[in-house]
């Protein structure tokens, strides 16, 4: 198990699963400014990582994550000082910037699980709608809470969440910015599963990961590639466009050692992806 440098996060390597832990516990993991910077750098350093095939996001201490620090809105408060029409197109490239932090959890190669507990409110709902998988404790509790602060949320979950869950589940949460517990996510379709205790759902995420990890990672990037593309285009679309990636990616190779293991009751060995250039 090797060891990845952040001082926000906490991440560890395990074979090809790795774990990036939110390690701000007294501040209840807030997304301090080193959050926004941090989360795009270390996705792409994963990425780029032929071994990594899955990841699990988590938090330390109490709560996943209180959401926005409020030490991030200083620089962004000032902007309100300028000049009305620079100030607005500085805000939007800023915000711009921090939406970006959780396209690199949507783009990302392999799959991402969030494993929540405590709080998850604010920008934490922002992330986990980025990732793939959804896993909570019985003490998680969500809440969409800009609309407690007069805004709307701008980095993903009013895009993100109509696409998880029932579009009028999401407009009620997201105008009432009211608390949901694990079991109303798991209602709504949001989670897909609940655990007793923090520890339990990080096992968990992990385990989860780990069985994901032993894919094919080509048929694993499809898989991840092909949802994605499903989600936003028509289902005749995303029919030509698997056609055509598995017509591209498709390989004996990995469906060889998949027969073969099966037909042995063992299980297959799969080659890393080759490492870009």
């Amino acid at each position: 198990m090797s060891e990845i440098q952040s001082s926000f996060f906490s991440v560890e390597r395990d074979g090809a699963v790795a774990h990036l832990a939110m390690n701000r516990p007294e501040r209840a993991n807030a997304m301090s400014p080193d959050f926004w910077e941090e989360l795009p750098r270390l996705m792409s350093a994963l990425d780029r990582d032929e071994g990594v095939r899955c990841a699990v996001i988590s938090g330390e201490g109490r709560n996943f994550t209180g959401g926005m620090d409020l030490s991030a809105f200083s620089d962004i408060a000032k902007l309100f000082d300028e000049e009305p029409g620079r100030a607005a197109h500085a805000l939007r490239d800023t915000i711009l910037k921090l939406q970006e932090a959780f396209n690199a959890v949507e783009r990302a190669r392999f799959p991402v699980i969030a494993a929540v507990h405590g709080a998850c409110v604010g920008a934490g709902v922002d992330l986990i709608t980025a990732c793939d998988m959804r896993l909570a404790s019985t003490d998680a509790y969500f809440a969409i809470e800009e609309i407690h602060i007069g805004m709307a949320a701008d980095v993903g979950t009013l895009q993100r969440l109509p696409k998880l869950i029932a579009p009028a589940v999401a407009a009620e949460l997201a105008f009432t910015g009211r608390r949901f517990s694990a079991e109303e996510a798991r209602e709504y379709g949001l989670v897909s599963a609940v655990h007793g205790y923090r520890e339990a759902v990080i096992h968990a995420a992990l385990e989860l990961a780990q069985e994901i990890a032993k894919k094919s990672p080509l048929a694993i990037a499809g898989i991840k590639r092909n949802l994605a593309y499903a989600r936003d285009h028509s289902v005749a679309d995303g029919l030509d466009y698997v056609a055509t990636w598995n017509a591209g990616m498709l390989r004996a190779a990995d469906l060889m050692a998949a027969v073969k293991a099966k037909m042995a009751k063992q299980e297959a060995e799969f080659a890393d992806l080759l490492k870009s250039t």
